[in-house]
């Protein structure tokens, strides 16, 4: 082996991937939110909202760029072709998702809902919010960490590392329990790494996360992770947590768990028949 193949092979290990996409892309999108908080632009709700984009922009740009030099390869999981009706499919799967989650603990009397308006604030803020977290979180979990340990490991480990890791992430968020983490590991583990199997691209994944998060609380105003958003509908839940998911939201109540873990569940079988799944490393070597 030369010192030149010595050195790509060094470069190409796993683990040291991940970690170089990680730090650029989070590097990247931290400047822009320390540039944008230097200069006061952030203050205003206009000015926050093209933070969150332009913060995306440059995630998108930064794994755009590195894909060809660190991996010697066009990054196909990005590709525009086609990506307007995954984003399209990815939303509309998200808003029946939630619209039956939500639908149910209204039928139940677990949730009281009323006209709110807040047009502008969704519209701004609420988009911004979706865009910049979906396309932010899907770089990190489903292009880096997924891709990468799927390509080492093979699908059913990057499934349950990434599931596990994604869960453990939202444990800093308010209203964090090990329920809400478990629910967030399990619901929408199984479901964005699904969608990104079933694809082999990035798109239905990002549409799935933004129509989740926006459908949540920018539409039905309930929390999403624990925070709150601008929103069309106020939402007032009352009931045991396990039915509502109390402060972190109703994606961490059991209703959600079923409702998303079986769809999850049902995109991972259609994977599977269109035999998009992959082996380990190891097994594919001998």
């Amino acid at each position: 082996m030369t010192d030149t193949q010595a050195r790509r092979r060094f470069w190409q290990m796993p683990p040291l991937r991940i970690v170089i996409f990680w730090f650029a892309i989070l590097g990247g999108v931290a400047v822009i939110q320390f540039a944008s908080r230097s200069a006061g632009i952030s203050k205003v709700p206009i000015g926050n909202a093209l933070t969150l984009l332009l913060a995306a922009s440059t995630a998108l740009a930064v794994y755009l760029t590195l894909v060809p030099r660190l991996e010697q390869r066009v990054p196909t999981e990005l590709q525009p072709a086609g990506a307007l009706g995954e984003l399209l499919a990815g939303i509309l799967l998200a808003f029946v998702l939630m619209s039956v989650v939500i639908g149910a603990l209204w039928l139940t009397g677990n949730v009281q809902l009323a006209w709110k308006g807040q047009v502008y604030g969704v519209l701004t803020t609420g988009l911004a919010v979706g865009v910049s977290s979906a396309v932010i979180e899907e770089l990190l979990m489903r292009a880096v960490m997924f891709r990468i340990m799927e390509e080492w490991l093979g699908s059913g480990v990057a499934l349950v590392v990434s599931a596990v890791l994604f869960g453990s992430l939202h444990a800093f968020n308010p209203g964090a329990t090990f329920i809400s983490c478990a629910a967030i590991a399990i619901e929408a583990g199984i479901l964005l790494a699904a969608a990104y199997m079933y694809t082999r691209r990035l798109w239905l994944a990002i549409g799935i996360h933004f129509g989740w998060n926006f459908v949540e609380g920018s539409v039905y105003g309930a929390s999403v992770s624990g925070g709150k958003l601008p929103s069309l509908f106020s939402s007032e839940f009352s009931g045991p947590e396990l039915l509502t998911g109390g402060k972190f939201g109703p994606e961490a109540s059991v209703v959600a768990m079923v409702v998303c873990t079986a769809a999850g569940l049902w995109l991972l079988q259609r994977t599977r028949k269109r035999r998009n799944t992959t082996s380990p490393q190891v097994s594919r070597s001998q």
